[in-house]
């Protein structure tokens, strides 16, 4: 039997969404000069998402398992948050070498019943457009 590819083993399918997403980490990480504990929030890119998570294109390299406090612009208005984990990271090639880039595959945890029922509307609206 031939081996499926990777987008038919996927539980959801992916929509294409450009779309500012604020990250924020849920665990705090310690400061190496002071031990201080501190916390990251940043803005990045999202390149597509599904019901089970997105792509992030992104400037931190983060390790599979870190938790995030996420919130996504939908382009169609309203914004979804969402609690969420990093599944895998790799390193993605970009136009100038001196950028370094990074494909987060973030999976969603949970979320407000409310904000999660947008983004099922944002995709049934998205999955159905010409």
């Amino acid at each position: 039997m031939p081996e499926q590819a990777p987008q038919d083993r996927r539980r959801h399918r992916r929509m294409p969404v450009d779309a500012v997403i604020r990250l924020s980490t849920i665990d705090a990480e310690i400061d190496p000069w002071t031990g201080r504990p501190f916390f990251r929030a940043w803005e990045e890119r999202c390149a597509n998402v599904s019901r089970g998570g997105l792509l992030v294109h992104s400037r931190e390299r983060l390790a599979p398992g870190r938790r995030l406090l996420l919130e996504l612009d939908l382009p169609d208005g309203p914004s979804v948050e969402a609690i969420a984990r990093v599944a895998w990271t790799q390193p993605e090639v970009l136009p100038k070498p001196s950028d370094p880039g990074f494909g987060l595959g973030i999976e969603f945890l949970g979320g407000v019943p409310d904000h999660m029922a947008r983004l099922e509307r944002f995709l049934g609206r998205a999955s159905t457009a010409p």
